[in-house]
């Protein structure tokens, strides 16, 4: 892993969660970044060892046949410049696993397409403390989507807010990491297996989705 990565190899690369997780959307979500190496997991180049070590990038594609009758995996429909013509823009976002929401951002204008809010990375997000020395992160999500507050409980699949477009994000897309500590993306970042869903139509009992597979819940 990476440059010395006998510490992420020994400690992180083969940490199993204490948190059954589900994922936390409905219908067929494609990953985008995801996974244990450099090429597939991406973020790996942000931080190395830290909060977004392991992070995992979703959204929605559709198949679009073009006129050679090529299929072509496409995430928006009509001008790709318009937020809301991206798929997963708006969509439903779930708890991955109950927990206690510890802290919420609501209010980050969404970015048009192409352009990035740097200086406020996570744009809106919620962190869930699962309890257990875990913490969930749901980051870019739509300003004012957000229908939990700090300190409330909330129960596995229960209803957060909508996909967006803020913060360090160019495209709408779900940023989704497990820390072993909380913070605004700045906790260590862990390996997070999901439980119970379909990867590209196969059914994984306990699994970690990587990078160009169709994911969806059981």
């Amino acid at each position: 892993m990476g440059d010395e990565g006998k510490l992420d190899e020994d400690i992180y690369l083969n940490y199993q969660a204490k948190t059954d997780l589900e994922l936390p959307f409905e219908s067929e979500w494609f990953v985008v970044n995801g996974g244990k190496t450099h090429f597939g997991g991406a973020h790996h180049f942000t931080s190395r060892g830290g909060g977004e070590r392991y992070a995992i990038d979703f959204l929605i594609v559709e198949d679009t046949i073009l006129p050679d009758v090529t299929v072509r995996k496409k995430n928006y429909t009509g001008d790709f410049r318009q937020k809301e013509n991206h798929y997963c823009f708006g969509k439903r976002l779930n708890a991955p696993a109950a927990g206690k929401i510890i802290e919420v951002v609501n209010t980050i204008e969404d970015n048009q397409v192409g352009t990035t809010n740097n200086d406020e990375p996570g744009g809106n997000y919620i962190v869930i403390d699962h309890l257990n020395g875990e913490t969930s992160i749901l980051a870019h999500l739509k300003k004012g989507s957000i229908i939990v507050t700090q300190g409330d409980t909330v129960v596995k699949g229960q209803e957060l807010g909508q996909t967006g477009n803020s913060g360090a994000s160019d495209m709408p897309h779900l940023h989704y990491q497990l820390q072993g500590t909380s913070g605004q993306l700045g906790g260590l970042g862990l390996p997070a297996q999901f439980m119970n869903y379909y990867e590209d139509d196969t059914f994984v009992e306990r699994g970690e989705p990587v990078r160009s597979q169709e994911v969806r819940r059981n």
